[in-house]
């Protein structure tokens, strides 16, 4: 689609004239206007589930994304799973511009590391953090987006640690992003050399120890975590032994200071060039900065890896706890594909015992909050005053201090309930400042709310009075609703457990009975 000035004017206008009643800047309100018009907003009608029982293609959804945009359920059930994923992993072909118009507005994103040194650092790590909010909220490249969100984790890098947060943006884009969907020794290969990664686990400062300005022995945090964390697991087999010839191999990396500062380069001089030996295989002396293609060879195709990688995708995408005949299957892919990340995913989403796991798992922070933007089809800009309930939380991206990144523990996100309510209410009832939700809209496009055609007041203002004014709610609507969100009908407990509370409600009772919903256990599972 191809837009015209003509067109383009059209769009400033109409929002510039809404301006006035949206809690957004002027620059903010002609971007929104410009995203519905491109395909962003709600459906005039929205498919729900209709069963008692989680509907098994919102369940995949639920785990394939960060959550089930409006709309999103029809057009997988038009699609069909597999042409659906097969569209996903190939996202470099979806359009993606609506996304685009609200999450590149951050300079700091693209540039180099020595010219983020111009900026402070709090401004580089809310512009990290936004834009991450913006690409999980509203990008069409769902699946990429969330497995952004998986090897952030998984290679992680606490910002708050040296100099990294000025390098972290170039990793996020040259190493996360760029190979996200690729080959996960490439991905590696990446991050063992981002500025960022060398930071982050002091290989910057790992050095041969016969170097003057060495110690007795290399550095050897980066080895002991690539070894670890990043393939072949805690139980993967290695021994000290094999930490400490990773360690030598991978000595020599630097990063420039005053000249072409931030930028990576390998320095000879401070290599240690003799003969290693890894897990049994021997490395020739004089590899130079080869050594490190040297290591990767030998752990990324170590078996080891392929179950600690399967183990950790079906952890987040499956189980806590993934049956072990899962593991092996998804294994075998790896070592098969050579690594093929979309091997792998396709592998995990078309397996047979996929669909027995719905609602089994916590929704972590992050997930929850983007999930909850985009069930309601919400209008933001990623502001402080949404990013702060991530800060809350304990959630906020590339802020976990240990290597091991945030937890995808259910048990580790239980104290954060207090903080998911307060947010559920409050957006709902458009109490989150420079956050917009359309209530009456959405469930107009659900079928739980009709207008009186008799009225002869505006169809809109219909609709929002009919949904907002004090008042009853009926099981229809009530079933709509809870059916948008969580993709079953609620039980018999949950229906007279939720009237029971409006029934004593003071408030606008439907805008009070989205945020119970999405506070409730329901929703907070996936």
């Amino acid at each position: 689609m191809t837009v015209s000035r003509r067109q383009l004017l059209k769009i400033a206008a109409l929002a510039t004239a809404s301006a006035g009643s949206l809690p957004l800047s002027g620059c903010e309100s002609i971007t929104s206007s410009a995203s519905k018009w491109l395909g962003e907003g709600i459906p005039a009608k929205v498919g729900v589930a209709s069963g008692a029982a989680v509907d098994p293609d919102f369940h995949f959804l639920s785990r394939a994304t960060y959550g089930l945009w409006p709309g999103d359920l029809d057009y997988l059930k038009k699609l069909g799973r597999d042409k659906w994923l097969d569209e996903q992993l190939n996202y470099r072909q979806i359009d993606d511009r609506a996304c685009d118009l609200r999450a590149r507005r951050f300079e700091t994103l693209w540039l180099d590391p020595g010219t983020c040194f111009e900026y402070k650092k709090p401004v580089l790590r809310d512009e990290l953090v936004r834009h991450m909010l913006l690409r999980a909220v509203y990008s069409k490249r769902q699946l990429y987006e969330v497995m952004v969100g998986f090897w952030s984790d998984h290679l992680n890098i606490d910002v708050g640690k040296g100099d990294a947060i000025y390098a972290k943006a170039t990793d996020d884009r040259t190493v996360v992003r760029a190979h996200a969907f690729g080959r996960f020794q490439d991905l590696i290969a990446a991050s063992a050399k981002s500025a960022a990664m060398l930071i982050y686990l002091d290989g910057k400062e790992n050095r041969s120890a016969a170097h003057p300005t060495a110690k007795n022995i290399p550095n050897e945090n980066y080895a002991r975590e690539l070894l670890e964390l990043h393939t072949m697991g805690v139980d993967g087999g290695y021994t000290q032994g094999d930490v400490y010839e990773v360690a030598r191999c991978l000595t020599g990396w630097r990063i420039h200071t005053p000249w072409q500062r931030g930028k990576v380069y390998f320095e000879p001089s401070e290599h240690d060039d003799g003969a290693k030996l890894v897990l049994g295989k021997a490395i020739a002396a004089g590899g130079g900065e080869h050594d490190l293609d040297a290591v990767l060879d030998i752990v990324c195709k170590h078996k080891s890896t392929a179950r600690h990688i399967a183990t950790k995708l079906l952890q987040h995408f499956v189980s806590e706890e993934p049956p072990a005949a899962m593991v092996d299957r998804v294994a075998a892919v790896f070592k098969k594909s050579d690594g093929d990340i979309p091997s792998l995913l396709r592998a995990i989403f078309r397996d047979e015992q996929f669909d027995q796991f719905a609602s089994t798992k916590i929704k972590r922070p992050f997930h929850f909050i983007a999930s909850s933007l985009r069930s309601l089809a919400a209008d933001t800009y990623a502001h402080s005053s949404l990013t702060e309930y991530l800060n809350r939380m304990g959630h906020a991206p590339f802020q976990y201090p240990t290597p091991d990144g945030y937890p995808d523990q259910s048990s580790y996100w239980l104290s954060t309930l207090l903080w998911r309510w307060n947010f559920a209410l409050s957006v709902c009832s458009n109490k989150v400042p420079e956050v917009t939700v359309q209530l009456a809209e959405l469930a107009t496009a659900v079928g739980a709310l009709e207008q009186d055609k008799s009225s002869d007041k505006s169809e809109e203002s219909e609709k929002n009075e009919s949904f907002h004014r004090p008042g009853t709610v009926s099981s229809p609507q009530l079933d709509r609703m809870f059916a948008h969100f969580v993709g079953r009908l609620p039980t018999k407990l949950e229906r007279k457990t939720f009237f029971e509370y409006l029934a004593q409600s003071k408030k606008d009772v439907r805008p009070e009975l989205v945020g119970l919903i999405l506070s409730s256990p329901a929703f907070q599972r996936c």
